[in-house]
Parts: C-alpha cells; sequence; structure tokens
C-alpha cells in the first residue's frame, strides 16, 4: 500500500519531496521512500536523495529509513555497503515488502547493511519497528 493511501498519512506531519525516481516522505524520526516502477536505483540517484534529506534534516540528525516497495525496481544491494562508508545519519532501516520476491531481495540487502534491518510485511510494522529503536526512545 502507497504511504499516502494508509491510514499513517493522516497520523505524523511529514514533508514530500518528488524526486525524477520516486517520493520521499520526510518524518521528525524517519524517511519513508517509495521508488518509481521499474526504475534502476544507481548510486546517482541515492545521491540525490541523500542531497534532499541532509537538506531537510541538517548534518548532525540521526533517522531510520523505511523502503515501501510497492513497485518493481532494481537496486544493487553492495551500494549499502558503500552508503555507510559514506554516511552516518541513518540508524536502522525497514523494508515494507509485498511479495515473496521482494522478500528474498530484502534478505539480501539485509546481508550488506552494517545497522540493522527490519523486514515487515506492512507501512505500520514498519514504522512502529523505527519509533520503538532506543535511539528513538526519550
Amino acid at each position: 500500500m502507497k504511504f499516502e493511501e494508509s491510514a499513517l498519512s493522516n497520523q505524523y506531519p511529514f514533508t514530500k519531496i518528488t524526486l525524477d525516481f520516486g517520493e520521499f516522505y520526510l518524518f521528525e524520526k524517519f524517511v519513508i521512500a517509495e521508488m518509481n516502477y521499474g526504475i534502476h536505483l544507481s548510486w546517482s540517484k541515492i545521491k540525490e536523495a541523500i542531497k534532499v534529506i541532509l537538506l531537510h534534516y541538517g548534518e548532525n540528525y540521526k533517522i531510520g529509513y523505511i523502503s515501501n516497495k510497492t513497485n518493481s525496481y532494481s537496486f544493487e544491494p553492495n551500494l549499502w555497503s558503500k552508503f555507510f562508508e559514506n554516511y552516518d545519519f541513518i540508524i536502522a532501516s525497514a523494508t515494507v515488502y509485498y511479495s515473496d520476491l521482494n522478500y528474498i531481495n530484502a534478505t539480501l540487502e539485509k546481508q550488506f547493511s552494517s545497522k540493522s534491518v527490519k523486514r515487515a510485511d506492512s507501512l505500520e510494522e514498519a514504522v512502529s519497528w523505527i519509533l520503538n529503536l532506543d535511539e528513538f526512545k526519550e
């Protein structure tokens, strides 16, 4: 389910950013990303998204990242390693999967991440998990 079609879209304030390759919903403690159908999420696209995210949150902010895989697209899982070598603002991530293939891909991506990764079968589960991380408890 796309974020804007979910009940969550009315529960938390957010800023929506539209890039050529997807939508990004920026919340106080996390980002939900929904990539467009058929795109290849390359390093240059990731850097474009990072630029927008850092502009919004600032350099020293820590967030959770939720990949809401509502569309089929390609991604090189080893880019997670490259990301964490260069950036340190994501404390954990969740992947919302809607098919067996997405679950398998999320499992593969998990192997390349140096941070905690949750595989979730709903946006609500992913958001709840992110918000209950020790780093976000007050």
